[in-house]
């Protein structure tokens, strides 16, 4: 039997419709366990700079392997989930987009824009991040791609004290 991945997704008000898309999607496959830190209700909102550090210490003490933050752009979830070390945020508009962020960033979270993104392309860019690995489509660059990443994590530790 496969292990099941851990995913951690929340949202702001702005991104509830879209979380819950997503969450329903997830919930259908059996490969996913789904770790929901919220908003529950659009009567119960939370600003982003609360909901995004609840997916990214999922990723920092190993309780989950990736995440997914929602709100009105995914930019503000970006900003606050890249503020925690071990997290790579990358915010994804579009199926292209949210394949590189792994391909090329291995992000371990990507972000989305509840004003901007469609339910259901939403959820294609989910199975889409999901169903790629880190340089994958990308071999003749994997040298380059994965020297860039060692790089950043070496910036990491020269500015996460």
């Amino acid at each position: 039997m496969t292990q099941k991945m851990t995913i951690a997704i929340a949202s702001d008000l702005s991104g509830f419709p879209l979380k819950q898309a997503i969450v329903e999607h997830l919930k259908q496959r059996d490969d996913i366990n789904l770790l929901d830190y919220g908003i529950e209700s659009a009567e119960q909102p939370r600003p982003y700079f609360e909901q995004a550090p609840k997916v990214a210490q999922a990723i920092q003490d190993g309780s989950a392997e990736k995440g997914i933050l929602i709100c009105g752009t995914g930019q503000g979830m970006a900003i606050v989930a890249n503020k925690h070390k071990g997290v790579y945020a990358c915010v994804v508009d579009d199926l292209f987009s949210g394949e590189r962020a792994k391909i090329v960033n291995n992000a371990n979270i990507i972000t989305m824009g509840g004003w901007i993104t469609a339910p259901f392309l939403g959820t294609q860019i989910v199975d889409a991040w999901l169903s790629v690995q880190f340089t994958q489509k990308m071999e003749f660059k994997k040298d380059f791609l994965t020297n860039a990443f060692q790089q950043v994590q070496a910036l990491e530790e020269k500015h996460f004290k």
